[in-house]
């Protein structure tokens, strides 16, 4: 079956070796092609074909690293909700452009429902939460309204690690 790079597979296609693969590279996605064969009692060509596999069908996206935040100097970490006014939904793709663009931007998701956005901010301190909201987020027209939360810990589960 011939799958192109941004059709993911649904999840009836992948078999257990698969779901292993996922789990042991969520873990740890510099692992070796030898230890992830290992670990799934495969031949490392055969591994290696499968984990082509499945970044090729778009089940695995990217490979990515997890930075401390306190290590670049901001330790706290807050979720800010925000609603755009009712005027500015079609200015939601250009609100996302904003934030990437911003430091403080960990991530973003778009959502539906009351609040159109959850952002996941890091800064140095609660002043830096404050300015950041005050500066990007409320003196922005489009912005209805804001809910700031700080985070007090961040643990992944399974899908997400």
């Amino acid at each position: 079956m011939d799958v192109g790079p941004n059709i993911v597979r649904p999840i009836s296609e992948l078999d257990e070796i698969d779901l292993k693969l996922l789990t042991l590279l969520r873990a740890d996605s510099r692992a070796t092609n030898l230890a992830l064969a290992e670990a799934v009692g495969l031949a490392p060509s055969t591994c290696l074909a499968r984990v082509k596999s499945l970044r090729a069908s778009g089940v695995i996206e990217r490979f990515t690293i997890d930075v401390d935040p306190a290590a670049l100097g901001r330790p706290l970490q807050a979720l800010v909700a925000v609603r755009l006014s009712g005027g500015a939904r079609n200015m939601m793709g250009t609100f996302g452009d904003e934030l990437r663009a911003l430091p403080e931007v960990s991530q973003f998701f778009v959502l539906g429902g009351i609040d159109d956005f959850l952002i996941h901010i890091t800064a140095r301190d609660t002043a830096h939460v404050r300015k950041f909201v005050l500066d990007h987020l409320s003196s922005n027209p489009a912005v209805a309204g804001t809910e700031t939360s700080l985070i007090f810990e961040h643990a992944r589960g399974l899908a997400s690690s």
